[in-house]
């Protein structure tokens, strides 16, 4: 029952706060889904504690190699051959990812109380919280391709809800569709993939797929005739999957949608990036690695995309000025070292960067979330300043996820934050791979995580350090819950109208801080407890891992005998990275202008993301409204409601009018017309007698 709990308590939660929301009122609400999702993170730390430090997984059946927990829920679809359950499939993995899910949102909930504390529809937002959470332990959970589809939509819809929920927003009415949109891009591949398997492979349950996969290692790839091409079938498969996490993951060309989640509230963008929705395409990949492992030209591709996304959001990153857009990019530069980590074999440091990265990111956004609270919804970087006095508690936990972020740490010892370890581990495996896609990732890894260590200490130094700011800027209102049902809200909260949003500038209640304390705990000590299950020793993760995933060692025991300037190259780039933004935003502040004023071509490209999204405006969005705007003027305004509807109407008008004549309401008329149909009827009956 515990893992049914796990899985179901979320959406009880769902149900109750969105259907008697309105009656039981708001704070019953909030307590009972967080209650909800505290039990089912607690149940979820019991399941993987186990898996990590005891025997392994409670009650799993396996052969020694693999170790598998499954719990029938019910019959699902039966048609012809084919009987498919709703099984729930607990594995190491599956562990692993059950506590980051849980953990992440219990904490976002708590968190969710005082942030939310003066919207008048936290009801239904707790709702979409736990709805959110429920879809994705649904995903993980899943034992076969079409109960992974199920979760993977389910989190694209709550997401889509969660975005625009303030939906008086216009930007986040736009920002929820263009979310959903881009998904369905990325959805339609992955749907592609989950049909191609079940062709070729012959089966839906990930376990009857694996074993057919290995058949192939005796009888030879298939292979997919397409038009006159004999294309690898294992490659046209595991591409396909790959396109649906890289629409969910937001990696290079399908990435455009994260940065514009930030018009959602602050506890959302947490959970999307920390531990949802972002995190559903590596674990696919992780979940799917016997595919993958069939198709290295499809490997190839994943390293090649994910060395891009981290460099290309890093650059980005380097000069927003929006403190959640930052973190925002921060994520999808993340998420692209664990897919080099994925696509290098090395599986176990890319879910590994996944583990360790859950923790501080969701530290960072909540952080910043007690940074706007505290700033009165401002979220412009160049508008604040000097808080390290205001909100100390607030600056210690941005400081724990920084270092976290940004890998401080010594090579070769036991000394260092969460994402030292992760990071490392896949900056080691890259190297190790070889040849010149190796290369490649490997060094815009290196230089991606130099830009990680500037912006991320330049966020630190413009919002924590130096003197308060004049708000000279405009503002940043992307966050503010008050503006969607207040139009007064920044009179209201003194903002920077009136020159007081620093002087007014106040820290968070414990409600908000107690969950920055959890987090803060697991950016520290994370990637020191579990580097040696993740990463440190081949038989030692064999053993963690227990057959949930794909264990290439040849590559992890090359990542071990890496160069030593390799496994200092990551900390070099922080070092450079955190002197750089010393320099430029406390030693000499001047100097960011300058360059912005010297390189102004540089900069507008950057501060623009590459104009990714003017290219896409150009190509396919206003391509498709011209389509559309032709189609309904042309077809349905001119053909159907002009030629056809209207028409027909016409055409019917005037031959009722003709009719409507006989209707005079004279009564001579009538008599006249009674005479001449009795006069007609005595004919047609003296002629059908023969009389005439």
């Amino acid at each position: 029952m515990i893992i049914q709990a796990i899985v179901f308590l979320p959406l009880v939660g769902a149900l109750i706060a969105g259907l008697l929301g309105r009656s039981i009122g708001h704070r019953p609400s909030e307590f009972i889904t967080t209650g909800l999702l505290l039990i089912a993170a607690v149940l979820s730390w019991f399941v993987f504690i186990p898996v990590a430090f005891g025997d392994g997984l409670v009650g799993a059946v396996g052969d020694g190699h693999t170790a598998v927990l499954k719990v029938e829920v019910m019959r699902w679809i039966q048609v012809g051959d084919m009987d498919l359950r709703w099984t729930l499939r607990v594995d190491t993995l599956t562990a692993i990812m059950l506590v980051v899910v849980n953990t992440v949102s219990a904490l976002v909930h708590l968190y969710s109380i005082g942030y939310m504390s003066d919207d008048p529809h936290r009801s239904r937002f707790f709702a979409y919280l736990s709805l959110f959470t429920f879809a994705m332990l649904m995903l993980v959970t899943a034992d076969n391709f079409l109960q992974m589809f199920f979760g993977w939509e389910g989190v694209g819809l709550a997401s889509y809800l969660l975005i625009g929920f303030w939906y008086t927003k216009p930007s986040a009415t736009a920002a929820a569709m263009k979310a959903f949109i881009v998904n369905r891009v990325g959805d339609f591949g992955f749907a592609l993939g989950i049909f191609g398997a079940f062709l070729v492979l012959g089966h839906i349950d990930f376990d009857g797929a694996f074993h057919a996969a290995d058949e192939f290692a005796t009888t030879g790839l298939p292979v997919i005739q397409f038009l006159s091409w004999n294309l690898d079938a294992m490659t046209v498969i595991c591409l396909l999957l790959f396109m649906g996490a890289m629409g969910k993951s937001a990696q290079f060309l399908l990435h455009t949608w994260l940065p514009d989640a930030m018009e959602g509230p602050t506890p959302v963008s947490a959970l999307i990036h920390a531990a949802t929705m972002v995190t559903a395409g590596v674990f696919m990949v992780a979940r799917l690695s016997p595919l993958f492992e069939l198709s290295p030209f499809a490997l190839n591709v994943v390293i090649v995309i994910g060395a891009i996304t981290a460099f290309f959001a890093a650059t980005v990153g380097l000069v927003q000025n929006d403190i959640k857009r930052v973190i925002a990019y921060s994520t999808c530069s993340q998420l692209g070292y664990m897919f080099v980590a994925l696509g290098a074999g090395a599986y176990s440091a890319g879910v590994f960067h996944l583990f360790t990265h859950a923790f501080f990111k969701a530290l960072l956004f909540l952080g910043a979330g007690s940074v706007i609270h505290a700033m009165h919804h401002e979220q412009d970087m160049r508008n604040m300043g000097g808080l390290r006095k205001k909100i100390p508690i607030t600056y210690a936990m941005m400081m724990i996820g920084t270092l976290a972020l940004t890998g401080v740490g010594i090579p070769g010892t036991n000394f260092g934050f969460a994402g030292f370890f992760s990071k490392d581990s896949i900056i080691e495996s890259a190297y190790a791979v070889g040849g010149n896609i190796g290369s490649f990732a490997f060094w815009l890894l290196v230089i991606a995580a130099l830009f990680t260590s500037f912006y991320s200490w330049r966020l630190v130094h413009l919002t924590f350090h130096g003197t308060p700011r004049e708000a000279a800027h405009g503002h940043a209102h992307d966050d503010n819950h008050a503006h969607a049902h207040n139009d007064n809200a920044h009179d209201d909260h003194g903002h920077g109208h009136h020159g007081s949003a620093y002087d007014n500038a106040h820290e968070s209640p414990n409600v908000m801080l107690v969950p920055l304390y959890v987090l803060a705990v697991g950016a520290v000590l994370a990637g020191v407890v579990f580097y040696g299950m993740f990463f440190h020793d081949v038989e030692h993760i064999e053993h963690f891992f227990a057959g949930s995933i794909f264990i290439d060692h040849e590559i992890i025991e090359a990542a071990h005998h890496v160069p030593t300037w390799v496994k200092w190259s990551a900390t070099v780039s922080m070092i450079i990275g955190f002197v750089a933004a010393w320099y430029m935003y406390i030693r000499r502040p001047d100097i960011p202008g300058k360059l912005a004023a010297t390189n102004p071509g540089l900069y507008q490209f950057l501060l623009n993301k590459w104009y990714f999204d003017e290219l896409y405006n150009t190509i396919f969005v206003r391509p498709a409204l011209w389509i559309g705007r032709a189609i309904w003027h042309g077809f349905d305004d001119w053909l159907v409601d002009g030629k056809i509807a209207e028409g027909l109407g016409r055409r019917v008008q005037n031959v009722t009018s003709w009719v409507v004549k006989l209707q005079s309401g004279y009564l001579y008329h009538y008599a006249f017309a009674m005479l001449i149909g009795i006069a007609a009827l005595l004919t047609w009956a003296i002629a059908a007698g023969g009389l005439i």
